[in-house]
């Protein structure tokens, strides 16, 4: 690269008209115009902030209570914001105003508190936030006066930029923002509308804020005592999760749920967040109950910035596993875009992630360990999130390992651990007998009771990928469904021979390709069971499941086994009649019959094998005739 000579580089600043910067403001400064409001008012609040902060410093006289108003005069077709903060002289509205770009945020803290100071509390840093005023309105007045007694000041400006500066008549400390709505924006100009964006954006900010309408009929509020008690703000300037959790009840944090999320059935659970140091946020998180399997789970997690609504479930605060979750996070450090809607990338926004994920399972734990009635109430509602969060995060599975519980058959809950423990005995502590339809493998499940073996159910769509995770992390451990290989549990005196007849019998029955097995298992009263390799099926099963969502239709490949009982009484007697070529055609039929049994007991049947069913056990009955 060629380095000019000193004397040949021209230095200079970049300039913007206003003509030119205006245009672009009205319409890409932010990407919903209703923001407008947010930062109009969030510039009020910091005014009174700012005049908070000098009183306590001694600096200025507090003379009366602070608030925020914001009135609507359709007939004028204007929106005014008020405040009585700390107003600004003409030098500051020239400074901050009339100077795109100049927040007075950072300079006001430098000044009166100290190059150290965080300035909690104060929400301003980018300076743009004003002119949004002018994405909706065709003219910006400002009617302001500072308290250090200088005169007051009035500044107007039109949406190309142009504006004027006079000396003021305003006799209280504060300001006005006028804004005149256009035409176009005249939505901006009904109250139902102006509330709710208040209610969205500023439903916790700090000032109390006032909204009334010009020529509205005023009807004063009474209590059951007659007594007036005036209008009302529109805010909370106190939420929930600015308290202790000691000092917050049950009762308080079920309302603040309700009120916020409009969500009529109570939580499962909460956790409040107060982190102070390094990371500075507080919080309060719900793990809502689910009507239904089918309702919407994803949550909804507001995001403020020192009590003012920022964004809706941004996903980089939030990990994946948790989008259910419902709540509030006012984090005052946020690094924001200038739109304050975006965040950008930050090593704080990892470390806020990490946090919450160590206070949910924190929470989850402390239920487990000191309410588990109240946890096994609602582990089948939170059981798919934590299975996910548990693949998905190391460290959430490390935290959480310990209090995953499954539900048995029978309606207990267990961990692995206390599974493994009570079947030592008859599995030597190594396997995992489960169902996922317990309606349909009753039969199997009935098997498995009558040997005092509990099954546990496993019947969400992610169980499968879970079980599979949980293999790899316990090397001796497996699950096994209690339509697999029949193995030692099931067994009796394991001397079962192999017997030609009954074996071409039951082909004829089953069918070529259905391998025919023989057993001496402990039931007496099961003639024939339908098995599949576990490995196979759980493979066939993933393949069905990504066919499905592909569109097609993926036929089972999982190889079947007839596994026939020999203790079973009916077949003995079946193997006598295969002897027997007079009655050749019962056998078949008998034959035929324990094996469909043996299909329904693992699948629904067909259309044609309902019907040659049906008509199977009526040639039965009519020969017993």
């Amino acid at each position: 690269m060629v380095r000019l000579s000193e004397e040949k580089i021209t230095r200079g600043g970049i300039s913007v008209q206003t003509e030119h910067i205006f245009p672009v403001i009205k319409k890409w400064l932010y990407s919903d115009k209703e923001i407008f409001l947010r930062e109009i008012v969030s510039n009020a609040c910091d005014a009174v902030t700012k005049m908070k902060r000098l009183v306590g410093l001694g600096k200025a006289q507090s003379d009366g209570d602070y608030r925020i108003d914001v009135k609507i005069d359709p007939a004028a077709k204007t929106l005014t914001v008020s405040d009585n903060g700390i107003g600004m002289s003409a030098e500051e509205v020239k400074k901050y105003i009339c100077q795109i770009a100049l927040s007075g945020a950072l300079e006001f803290i430098e000044k009166y508190e100290g190059e150290n100071s965080k300035g909690d509390g104060i929400i301003g840093h980018f300076g743009l936030g004003f002119y949004s005023a002018f994405m909706v309105s065709e003219r910006v007045d400002v009617f302001t006066k500072s308290f250090d007694g200088s005169k007051a000041v009035d500044w107007s400006c039109t949406e190309g930029g142009d504006y004027e500066l006079t000396d003021g008549d305003r006799a209280e400390r504060g300001t006005d923002v006028v804004m005149h709505i256009t035409d176009d924006e005249k939505e901006f100009l009904n109250k139902t509308r102006i509330e709710g964006l208040l209610k969205k954006y500023c439903s916790f900010m700090p000032v109390e804020i006032y909204l009334e309408e010009v020529g509205e009929e005023k009807k004063d509020a009474e209590d059951k005592d007659g007594k007036n008690q005036g209008p009302k703000p529109v805010n909370d300037t106190s939420p929930l999760w600015l308290k202790n959790p000691s000092e917050c009840t049950e009762e308080e944090y079920k309302k603040f749920y309700h009120d916020v999320f409009s969500d009529f059935n109570d939580p499962l659970f909460y956790v409040h967040i107060n982190a102070d140091f390094p990371l500075n946020f507080r919080g309060i998180l719900y793990f809502p109950k689910l009507r239904h399997e089918f309702a919407n789970m994803e949550g909804e997690v507001k995001l403020y910035y020192t009590q003012l609504f920022v964004a809706d479930n941004i996903k980089e605060v939030v990990p994946e596993y948790l989008m259910l979750l419902k709540g509030v996070l006012d984090c005052p450090e946020l690094p924001l875009n200038v739109s304050r809607s975006y965040l950008q990338n930050s090593g704080y926004v990892a470390k806020i992630t990490s946090h919450i994920v160590k206070k949910v399972c924190d929470k989850l734990n402390a239920l487990f360990n000191n309410d588990r009635k109240t946890f096994e109430g609602f582990w089948d509602d939170v059981k798919p999130f934590v299975e996910y969060g548990c693949m998905k995060d190391r460290k959430f599975f490390d935290r959480t390992k310990g209090l995953i519980i499954y539900k048995t058959t029978d309606g207990e809950y267990l961990t692995l651990d206390e599974y493994l423990d009570r079947t030592k005995d008859k599995t030597g502590g190594k396997k995992v007998y489960y169902a996922n339809d317990r309606t349909r493998q009753a039969s199997y499940i009935g098997l498995f009771s009558q040997q005092e073996i509990p099954v546990v159910e496993l019947n969400a769509i992610i169980d499968n990928q879970f079980i599979s995770f949980l293999e790899d992390e316990n090397k001796d451990v497996s699950f096994v469904r209690v339509d697999s290989e029949v193995d030692g549990v099931l067994k009796g005196e394991d001397n079962a021979e192999k017997n030609e007849k009954l074996e071409a019998l039951f082909k004829k029955a089953a069918g070529e390709n259905v391998e025919i097995a023989f057993e001496n298992l402990k039931s007496e009263k099961t003639p024939a069971i339908i098995t599949f390799a576990e490995q196979q099926r759980r493979f066939d099963d993933m393949m069905k499941l990504y066919s499905a969502r592909n569109g097609m239709d993926m036929p089972s490949s999982a190889a079947e086994k007839l596994v026939v009982n020999l203790r079973c009484p009916i077949v003995s007697k079946l193997s006598d009649l295969a002897g027997d070529e007079e009655k050749s055609l019962l056998a078949d039929r008998l034959a035929k019959q324990i094996y469909m049994l043996a299909v329904i007991a693992q699948r629904p049947l067909g259309a044609d094998e309902t019907k040659q069913f049906i008509s199977d056990t009526l040639d039965i009955l009519e020969g017993l005739g």
